[in-house]
């Protein structure tokens, strides 16, 4: 594989990424109540447990983006 097919792999990874990031943040702001009632079918959870589960899910997606998918295909563009 050339650097290039890298660099396109990663562009499109983090595109893809930071999409479903927005998904989620998105359904968590309009549909908490309905995510809140889902998921405490199989989970007794408080409001506030459920809430600390979810930010702690969304900071870890966008820390692995970051690491994972922009900070590689940055380097990659610096090393053209």
């Amino acid at each position: 594989m050339t650097t290039e097919i890298i660099r396109d792999v990663l562009a499109w990874c983090s595109l893809f990424n930071v999409g479903l990031l927005l998904i989620w943040v998105l359904w968590f702001i309009f549909a908490h109540d309905w995510l809140y009632r889902f998921h405490g079918q199989w989970f007794k959870l408080s409001v506030e447990k459920f809430d600390a589960i979810h930010y702690a899910g969304i900071a870890c997606l966008k820390i692995g983006i970051l690491f994972f998918n922009i900070a590689p295909y940055l380097a990659f563009r610096i090393l053209e």
